[in-house]
C-alpha cells in the first residue's frame, strides 16, 4: 500500500498565514519616538531662545557701557576711572549672565532626564504588550497548525 505524500506547501502556507505581522506595535513605537523627539526639540529650542535673550541683553548692556566709557573726559584721571568702572561692571554682568546660562543648562538637564525616564517607561510598556501579544498569537497559531496537520 502506497502512502500518500503530504502537501507541505499547503501546510507551510497555512502556518505562515496563522502568524500575522502586527504593524500596530511598529506604529506605536514610531509614534512614541516621534513624540519624544518633539518634546526634546521643544526643550532645546526653549533653551536656545532663552540663551539668545541673555546674549542679546548682555551685548546691549556692554555697548551702552562702552558708549559711556568712550565719552570725552575733562581730566586724564577720569579715563582711568571710566575704564575701571567699565571693567568692574563687566565682571559683575559676566557673573550674572553665566549664572543665568547655568540655570538654563540645569533646566534642560532636568527636563531631558524627566522626558527620557517617561519615554523609557512608555517604551517598556509598549514592548511588553507587543511581546505578550506575539506570544499569544504564536501559541494560538502553533495549536491551530498542530490540530490541522493530519497524523498518519
Amino acid at each position: 500500500m502506497a502512502a500518500k505524500a503530504q502537501d507541505f506547501t499547503a501546510a507551510i502556507k497555512d502556518m505562515m498565514g496563522a502568524f500575522p505581522v502586527d504593524t500596530k506595535a511598529m506604529d506605536d513605537a514610531f509614534k512614541t519616538t516621534a513624540t519624544l523627539s518633539e518634546k526634546l526639540s521643544g526643550v532645546a529650542l526653549e533653551a536656545a531662545g532663552k540663551s539668545t535673550e541673555i546674549s542679546t541683553k548682555w551685548t546691549k548692556d556692554t555697548l551702552a557701557k562702552l558708549a559711556e566709557m568712550s565719552k570725552a573726559k575733562s581730566e586724564p584721571a577720569d579715563y582711568a576711572k571710566a575704564m575701571t568702572d567699565f571693567a568692574s561692571a563687566q565682571a559683575e554682568t559676566a557673573a550674572e549672565n553665566m549664572s543665568a546660562f547655568a540655570e538654563i543648562a540645569k533646566k534642560v538637564q532636568m527636563d531631558t532626564v524627566e522626558l527620557m525616564m517617561a519615554a523609557g517607561k512608555d517604551i517598556t510598556e509598549d514592548a511588553s504588550a507587543a511581546i505578550k501579544k506575539a506570544t499569544n498569537d504564536a501559541t494560538a497559531a502553533a495549536k491551530k497548525a498542530a490540530t490541522a496537520a493530519p497524523v498518519k
